[in-house]
């Protein structure tokens, strides 16, 4: 009897590990979800699809223009400014003639001059003339005096166009102990710009090489060709 007993306590114990260590299988189920815990809802934009598949015709050339902009964004260059109609014209031709899309604008601006070396801050005519004819001794006898509403009065040492002879006459003219400046003479005009709309793929590498980096504006700088 004591011998029973003994073992069933040793089947309890048993059982009772066996329930606790031992994974029940997973069950499918179902999981009850409040609306709430859901969130807002999700709002589709009929309006964008419409305007997704304007662009879209843009680039298969049913849409606007302005949709291929808002779609793979503006691949333009504009070329200048141009100081004459002949010029900028032999660079509309150059460009059209290899398929490229352009046009002419015309508009009001600064066209470059040269390279002004001058000296400033001249008191009066007679310390003016001094300044002259020390220039003259030292051989830079084509200077002379300018008034100037701004700054007074100031000696012109020359306008140049290519900037190292600028810079030869102003090394010569501090050699004399004096101290010429150089700035870029401007003067208003109407100036050409050429605007190019570049073929997929193109970029603007030999432009740059031919006409300067300053005279080739690209991205937002650029200006898109009119429709013709």
């Amino acid at each position: 009897m004591k011998n029973l007993l003994m073992l069933l306590v040793l089947a309890n114990i048993l059982y009772y590990m066996w329930e606790k260590f031992v994974d029940e299988p997973e069950q499918t189920g179902v999981m009850v979800v409040q609306e709430s815990e859901l969130g807002p809802p999700l709002n589709v934009s009929t309006s964008t699809t419409a305007e997704a598949a304007a662009s879209v015709g843009a680039v298969l050339g049913t849409g606007k223009p302005s949709d291929i902009e808002a779609l793979v964004g503006r691949s333009c260059v504009t070329l200048g400014p141009f100081k004459t109609s002949a010029d900028a014209d032999a660079a509309l031709a150059d460009y059209e003639s290899q398929g490229m899309r352009a046009s002419v604008r015309t508009t009001q601006g600064q066209i470059f001059v040269g390279h002004w070396v001058q000296i400033r801050n001249i008191p009066d005519r007679e310390a003016g003339n001094a300044i002259l004819a020390k220039l003259s001794d030292g051989g830079l006898g084509d200077a002379y005096l300018v008034p100037t509403d701004e700054e007074g009065l100031k000696i012109s040492l020359g306008l140049f166009g290519e900037k190292s002879r600028a810079e030869r006459v102003e090394l010569q003219a501090r050699s004399l102990d004096l101290n010429p400046d150089i700035t870029p003479r401007m003067r208003d005009a109407t100036v050409f710009f050429v605007d190019i709309g570049l073929p997929p793929g193109k970029g603007a590498g030999t432009m740059i090489e031919k006409y300067g980096e300053e005279n080739v504006l690209l991205r937002d700088q650029a200006t898109c060709p009119r429709s013709n």
